[in-house]
């Protein structure tokens, strides 16, 4: 499919057809990344997306215990860390 690069005030953009952005799943906002002279466009997805969801399934699991914290030192926390 061929697109325009257009004006956007002092920049360029690239007008979408929604019915392809509607099938890339790509809503607000994109990543942008170049490889090869090429721009790869993908959906932007949020780094901790849902893990809200997984801490409520947790919970109502009881599966939300703290860790034991003394089970987790290492060489660095004896040596280095001052507590």
């Amino acid at each position: 499919m061929r697109a325009e690069i257009i004006r956007i005030g002092n920049s360029k953009g690239l007008r979408i057809p929604k019915a392809v952005l509607e099938q890339c799943g790509m809503k607000r906002a994109v990543d942008l990344r170049v490889e090869d002279h090429s721009l790869i466009v993908t959906p932007y997805e949020e780094v901790r997306e849902g893990w809200d969801k997984c801490f409520q399934l947790m919970a109502k699991n009881k599966d939300d215990t703290l860790l034991d914290i003394s089970s987790l030192s290492n060489s660095w926390d004896e040596d280095e860390w001052q507590w």
